[in-house]
């Protein structure tokens, strides 16, 4: 396999984002060293590596460090170019539409989501619900004119907005089991109900993706710790 001693990628298993990158260099057969990192007392290589966030994922490709999921999923397409599938389509205008779709995804679905299941309020909560199902009935639509009837966002196969949209599937099936919630309704957005079972069925995602029930609990602890500090700030 391709990628070896020179690729390290410094990761939390729990994070979506991690996946992402997991499920990219999977996809793309490249072997690599994964460094588990504690984000409450970070490595001394994280803090180098992105010294800017010092957040998780960073790749690090022939002692070189790439950070943020996103940028690093397209250096992973363009450094290993010859190896696997390709991520993002050759054409300008479908590579533009697929970093658009991406962008929509964090910038859009994934901020509604958080607030529906950890607002601070009631209301807070109600109101990301119906921000969520609002974003994901465009992503509905988005799947249903770039896959154009094809399985997946890439057409055939799997491309870029698969790939960052499947690095939420772990956290999308924690939410079925931890609030009885289907981010991916089948009666109101099927496609992407569809396109879950199909993306989480492939030979190169289902190794990496993370426990279900590790990440219910991992879920539960952190709402507690949310529910504890609302709890000390009301009390201030």
């Amino acid at each position: 396999m391709a990628g070896g001693d020179d690729l390290k990628l410094l990761g939390m298993w729990a994070s979506p984002y991690v996946l992402r990158v997991k499920l990219a260099l999977s996809l793309k057969g490249l072997s690599y060293e994964y460094v588990e990192e504690d984000l409450r007392d970070k490595s001394e290589l994280l803090l180098k590596s992105n010294p800017v966030h010092s957040k998780v994922p960073v790749l690090i490709h022939n002692g070189k460090p790439v950070c943020e999921s996103q940028v690093i999923l397209q250096y992973i397409d363009e450094a290993f170019a010859g190896t696997g599938p390709s991520l993002l389509p050759a054409d300008p205008y479908e590579r533009a539409i697929a970093r658009f779709w991406a962008a929509y995804i964090d910038d859009k679905m994934t901020p509604a989501w958080n607030k529906s299941t950890m607002g601070k309020t009631e209301e807070e909560k109600a109101e990301g619900k119906k921000q969520s199902l609002v974003a994901l009935e465009t992503l509905e639509g988005a799947l249903r004119d770039c896959g154009k009837g094809k399985p997946f966002f890439g057409g055939d196969s799997v491309g870029f907005v698969d790939v960052v949209l499947g690095g939420m599937l772990g956290w999308v099936r924690a939410a079925d089991e931890m609030h009885g919630v289907k981010p991916f309704d089948p009666e109101r957005t099927p496609q992407l109900a569809a396109w879950s079972e199909r993306f989480g069925a492939l030979e190169a995602v289902e190794p990496v993706m993370p426990d279900v029930s590790r990440l219910v609990e991992f879920g539960k602890m952190l709402m507690a710790r949310l529910a504890a500090a609302a709890a000390g700030d009301a009390s201030n």
